[in-house]
């Protein structure tokens, strides 16, 4: 099975993933998502007729984005939401370039490196 690499998390390659699948891949539980579905309009799951949802892979890398963004950028939810509205996609399709970060994003990666290695001369 081609597995699809998101940061150190691997998707595995099918079309469709039930809510646990994805709260194991995300690392979240599965409350987390379904309030992770209120709160971004963007992360739709299908439903089958039992009400059961079913995550595309799409909606599981924009999971592992908003869980990046809030857990490891430290945003609010509506500093995410406004940061997914105004950022492009950047995880790159057989198509799609890698999206190059922006300056304030370069700097602020840089100043957390400054800071680990400040950190450890101690």
């Amino acid at each position: 099975m081609k597995e699809e690499a998101y940061g150190a998390v691997e998707i595995p390659d099918k079309f469709y993933f039930k809510i646990g699948e994805v709260s194991d891949i995300a690392g979240v539980a599965p409350y987390v998502l379904r309030f992770w579905e209120t709160e971004f309009k963007q992360i739709k799951p299908k439903r089958t007729d039992a009400g059961q949802r079913l995550y595309r892979k799409q909606d599981v890398v924009l999971v592992l984005r908003i869980k990046h963004l809030l857990y490891h950028r430290k945003f609010t939810i509506e500093g995410a939401r406004q940061h997914l509205r105004k950022k492009p996609d950047t995880v790159p399709g057989p198509t799609q370039a890698a999206a190059v970060p922006d300056i304030a994003e370069i700097r602020e990666e840089l100043i957390r490196i400054r800071e680990l290695i400040d950190g450890h001369r101690g």
